[in-house]
């Protein structure tokens, strides 16, 4: 075999060693489902029924943080809802609706702002985090603005067709922590209480 055959052939090999680790995958997040947690916590707040208003990227942010996923080894995955902080929308609009307390005619609206959407895929530990500014408002009056984060950290592997799902899936359960964190905000349960 010729030198350049042979180079071709090691190239080859190399190539195909490094699709098999990185195991690049485009993916979609699954749509928006309650948690029993969630839903056993608004029920236990004596929340009033809410409609959900206004959610979007924080003014300031880079406008692709709304809509790409960085930290996944050259994959990527996409939001269902269009937007993440669409995304964030939706997933506490299946929690109140599961509970029984989403109305669109509510006097009581929370809004949200996407704050902090990352994920990293790395060799050895894997981390995400997932922020927002939520804002309760009764007939207008603001009763509730605050910042909420969820951050998660995990094994990684080295092999990106093991860490690539891994690291989507940790970013995906964000949402449900963020949610979860917010229900237990005192002041939250406080703003969105029946009477």
């Amino acid at each position: 075999m010729s030198q350049s055959l042979l180079r071709t052939a090691r190239l080859t090999l190399a190539l195909g060693a490094v699709a098999v680790l990185t195991a690049c995958v485009s993916a979609q997040m699954p749509p928006p489902s309650a948690s029993p947690a969630n839903v056993a916590k608004l029920q236990a707040a004596s929340a009033a029924p809410s409609q959900l208003g206004s959610f979007k990227l924080a003014a300031g942010k880079p406008a692709d943080m709304d809509t790409t996923l960085g930290g996944l080894r050259g994959s990527s995955v996409s939001p269902s809802s269009g937007t993440f902080s669409a995304q964030l929308r939706d997933e506490l609009g299946a929690e109140l609706k599961a509970a029984g307390l989403l109305d669109p005619a509510s006097p009581i609206v929370i809004e949200g702002e996407l704050t902090d959407s990352k994920v990293d895929a790395a060799i050895g530990t894997g981390t995400g985090r997932l922020a927002a500014r939520f804002v309760v408002k009764r007939a207008g009056q603001k009763v509730f603005d605050k910042e909420v984060a969820a951050e998660s950290s995990w094994e990684s592997s080295f092999v990106g067709a093991t860490a690539i799902p891994m690291a989507i899936n940790q970013y995906g359960a964000l949402y449900k922590a963020l949610i979860g964190k917010l229900l237990d905000d005192a002041d939250f349960r406080a703003a969105v209480k029946k009477g």
